[in-house]
């Protein structure tokens, strides 16, 4: 692992809203050698990544130095990482495309190990997150019939995939976007996850991905690439999620939707107005859930009433972001921010 400085640069636009300070002048760009859709923050100053190439780095003194490194695998020679997760003091990488190889560290990225290991010509796995240090889950392209689901309770050393037989049919030309490992969200013991293509539907399980059930929205859907790219909860009811047609990137309507009853009915928001596609959307605020950033393909955009209106703060193009209370961190095509908001 090499250890570095990242030249990084600012941008320029502000807007003072909905009680944070959004001034884009703050955002600070760090250049990365990858293309990057997966990041995990630990605090405002620690911040790791994934991406092309079989990248990642981390960050410990807020972007001033990266250490950067790379995996290679015999049976992948073209790894490509679109999900990270950290649980407890284990770091944890998963590829994309076939043969599917989920990479495991615990000790900061010096070492790794395959712990899991998929040969499914299909396999194609697209978000990851743990609910605590012990249990967690990633999602996936259909595979025998249904969305790829796998689960670990041991930390991650071990991995199982759950059966089609608890989880709802796929339809024909549904399938799943590695756009920002953001279409899988969790809270409590509930958990969701979302597909495009074919069909825009949220699938849900209350017990921690053993057993599921599956919900239409009104999302574009229909062409391979329509439907929902991102989702998040702010409770066991309130959630939101985003898309629309990567194609049609300026299309603003039938791209977002609210539900208050857990994910099982949606309402689109914001119809007809900002923003069209995005690939990642957050609640920001704890304490309430009025407040959402999404952020695509171009722009980043932000609701102070709960999706009802929104605001387009920039033009610039990111693919993700997770904020932590005081900073949010964002990745894009070669190229990582850091923007302070309070």
């Amino acid at each position: 692992m090499v250890s570095c400085k990242i030249n990084s640069s600012q941008n320029s636009v502000k807007h003072n809203t909905g009680g944070y300070n959004f001034d884009t002048l703050l955002i600070e760009h760090f250049s990365i050698n990858s293309s990057v859709r997966a990041i995990f923050p630990l605090d405002e100053n620690t911040c790791w990544y994934a991406g092309s190439d079989g990248q990642f780095g981390f960050t410990v003194d807020g972007g001033k130095t990266w250490n950067i490194d790379s995996l290679q695998h015999p049976d992948q020679p073209n790894l490509a990482f679109r999900s990270i997760a950290i649980a407890g003091n284990s770091v944890f990488l998963l590829s994309i495309a076939s043969p599917t190889l989920l990479f495991k560290s615990d000790d900061w990225g010096k070492n790794w190990k395959v712990v899991y290991k998929e040969n499914d010509s299909l396999a194609f796995y697209d978000a990851m997150a743990f609910w605590d240090k012990n249990e967690g889950i990633a999602m996936g392209d259909p595979t025998d019939g249904c969305l790829s689901v796998i689960k670990t309770g041991d930390g991650g050393n071990t991995w199982r995939k759950i059966s089609c037989t608890f989880l709802p049919p796929s339809l024909e030309g549904e399938a799943a976007f590695a756009a920002s490992n953001s279409n899988l969200a969790l809270y409590g013991d509930k958990v969701w996850m979302v597909s495009g293509g074919r069909a825009a539907r949220v699938f849900c399980s209350s017990d921690r991905g053993e057993n599921w059930e599956v919900y239409n929205t009104p999302i574009v859907q229909g062409d391979q690439m329509t439907g929902i790219f991102s989702v998040d909860f702010y409770d066991a009811n309130i959630g939101a999620i985003i898309g629309g047609d990567w194609n049609k990137k300026h299309k603003n309507t039938s791209n977002k939707a609210l539900t208050r009853d857990g994910g099982k009915t949606w309402e689109l928001v914001a119809e007809g107005a900002e923003p069209g596609y995005r690939s990642c959307i957050q609640f920001l605020d704890e304490k309430s859930a009025n407040h959402l950033l999404a952020v695509g393909i171009p722009g980043i955009s932000y609701s102070a009433d709960l999706g009802a209106t929104w605001i387009k703060i920039a033009n610039e193009s990111f693919y993700t972001f997770r904020n932590t209370g005081r900073v949010i961190w964002l990745a894009g095509n070669q190229k990582i921010g850091r923007w302070p908001i309070q």
